[in-house]
């Protein structure tokens, strides 16, 4: 089942390290950093574009990841984030 985005989140765009380069940030983006193309309305610009980096197209927005609110998700992205660095 696919989840849809929660607007005004903007948590998946933030919390998580991306360590491969991409189109804007070519060296990647560093956990806790935003993200150049999370737009004000916390949204991705790169959202259809080819050049949006594999680990997002591959991210699901589901509760588990996501929970039920914009704090929640950042908790468990960033504590995802830490486990997966430890």
């Amino acid at each position: 089942m696919a989840f849809s985005c929660r607007s005004g989140c903007g948590a998946c765009c933030i919390a998580p390290a991306i360590v491969t380069p991409f189109y804007g940030m070519p060296a990647g983006k560093p956990a806790g950093v935003r993200c150049v193309h999370l737009t004000e309305g916390l949204r991705c610009a790169l959202f259809r574009d080819p050049r949006r980096p594999a680990a997002c197209g591959a991210f699901q927005a589901e509760p588990a990841f996501c929970g039920t609110d914009r704090a929640t998700a950042f908790a468990i992205l960033t504590q995802l984030e830490a486990e997966t660095q430890a």
